[in-house]
């Protein structure tokens, strides 16, 4: 895998605190949505490598990794060890030398190149040849509400390749799913690494998502909630007409039993609906409908 500059891409340097990083992902994550850049697959190319940016430098224990192993920060625990291990084989009565010495950071060398580095040509230890499951990969995706009611596919830029994935109907904002295998090439014909990716659902002008459950407000007209009615509503999964009582108060909520959201990977199950009515008052009345509600009013 190519070497990424995290601290490029975010447009700081090495030294750049905590506050820095958070400011310069929010300033360029937004300039990059992709809901800003419909169709503009460069643009969703550099959020996605912001977010991964983001995603490392933003974690202590990650950058500190990546600062010292670059593109191979993964595999930074296996690294420490072998350089443990190599240190335990130096001998200073004349014993296995290892080599030259590593002093941090991979610069432009391969894994194979690092390794014979640290054991010395003439080692002969398996554990040069150790395969190592290769990179992971994280990537965020957008979807609106009415995109993760149903189960769809869509094509999504990883890395410079085009992954098509199937989308579950249900998925919540910010949950995570793997797809095995979609990461960086093994080492030493190690196992692929897998793709992480994250869902960020945007907000519905309409309708508001709790867990599995949807909530709605309707308007009814004062009329109407006084003397009974019926009207329909649009729901996500199509149009309902729905009775409202005689004396219908403002605020009062009905239940639609299994018109809610779809339940993750639970075929045939949803959440429940909420509707809540709200009574509309009836504004710029004549002479004569005033004079009708001050008789009501008297009554």
């Amino acid at each position: 895998m190519d070497y990424i500059d995290y601290y490029k891409i975010l447009d700081l340097k090495k030294n750049a605190s905590t506050d820095d990083i958070k400011k310069a992902y929010r300033k360029l994550a937004r300039k990059h949505h992709p809901d800003l850049n419909p169709n503009n697959e460069e643009a969703n190319k550099k959020f996605q490598q912001i977010n991964e940016a983001n995603e490392v430098l933003s974690d202590p224990d990650k950058r500190k990794k990546y600062d010292k192993y670059g593109k191979d920060w993964q595999h930074a625990d296996q690294l420490d060890a072998k350089e443990q291990q190599r240190r335990q084989y130096q001998s200073p009565s004349g014993g296995y030398d290892g080599g030259s010495s590593y002093s941090g950071g991979f610069g432009g060398e391969d894994f194979s190149d690092f390794f014979s580095s640290m054991f010395g040509g003439g080692g002969g230890r398996s554990s040069r040849n150790s395969p190592f499951k290769g990179q992971d990969y994280n990537a965020d995706l957008q979807l609106n509400l009415v995109d993760a009611y149903t189960t769809h596919k869509q094509t999504l830029a990883v890395n410079g390749k085009q992954v098509r994935i199937n989308i579950p109907a249900g998925v919540e904002n910010g949950q995570k799913i793997k797809l095995a295998g979609y990461g960086a090439p093994g080492v030493n014909n190690g196992p692929p690494g897998d793709l992480y990716i994250k869902f960020n659902i945007s907000d519905h002008p309409r309708f508001k998502r709790k867990g599995n459950d949807v909530y709605i407000q309707e308007e009814v007209d004062l009329y109407t909630a006084i003397l009974g009615g019926e009207k329909i509503v649009e729901t996500l999964n199509g149009k309902v007409k729905l009775k409202i009582p005689e004396g219908t108060q403002p605020d009062t909520t009905l239940r639609l039993k299994g018109k809610g959201f779809p339940i993750y990977k639970k075929e045939d199950q949803f959440g429940d609906l909420y509707v809540k009515w709200q009574v509309k008052l009836p504004t710029n009345l004549n002479a004569e409908q005033k004079e009708l509600f001050e008789k009501l009013s008297k009554s």
